[in-house]
């Protein structure tokens, strides 16, 4: 009797020893992807300031845009640094501040538009060439990440395991999401 006690109890251990290290992998796994987004962001942050040099000589009155870019740039940058993959807050903090980098950034996307000779600039064509790719790049690495912290979710919030979770104070992780979500999920207008 003595044997069956002690081999059920090493199971026992076993099994949390093997939950345990599942829930530290997948919050490693969650942590590493925002890791790939911060990556991402800083290239994305980096090539701002060029972009709105490159657009000051055509649009020199447009200066409330152009100041209005490099302000969020800086928001989105000091957010970028001061963000926890494991808080809910920062995340939500980071999110609304890519959001409203992208609102000002489309500022920048309208002066082209308005300025043909700033469209046709070699210059601004790489450089929105490039900031396209990068913003392909932050979508990918949001969706990927996004899908990380839903199997770290899923893992944490499942029965044995949440009991475990509980007592290694383990906490859901967020999703990243930007302001722009709706506009995302809109369908783009097109106007012939």
């Amino acid at each position: 009797m003595e044997w069956v006690l002690l081999g059920i109890v090493g199971l026992l251990i076993l099994y949390v020893i093997i939950e345990y290290n599942k829930l530290v992998r997948h919050r490693n796994i969650f942590q590493n992807a925002f890791k790939q987004i911060d990556v991402t962001l800083k290239q994305r942050h980096d090539m701002i300031p060029q972009l709105v040099s490159t657009v000051k000589g055509y649009a020199k009155h447009e200066q409330e845009t152009l100041n209005g870019v490099i302000e969020a740039r800086n928001q989105a940058e000091k957010m970028r640094d001061q963000t926890d993959s494991g808080d809910a807050k920062s995340m939500l903090a980071l999110g609304q501040a890519e959001g409203v980098l992208g609102k000002a950034m489309g500022g920048i996307f309208a002066l082209s538009e308005a300025y043909p000779d700033l469209k046709a600039d070699g210059a601004f064509r790489d450089l929105m060439e490039q900031l396209t790719s990068i913003e392909n790049k932050v979508a990918a690495s949001r969706r990927g990440y996004n899908n990380t912290v839903l199997e770290y979710n899923n893992v944490l919030e499942t029965f044995p395991t949440n009991i475990l979770a509980n007592m290694f104070s383990f906490t859901r992780a967020s999703e990243l999401e930007f302001d722009d979500r709706e506009a995302i999920q809109d369908a783009p207008k097109v106007e012939f």
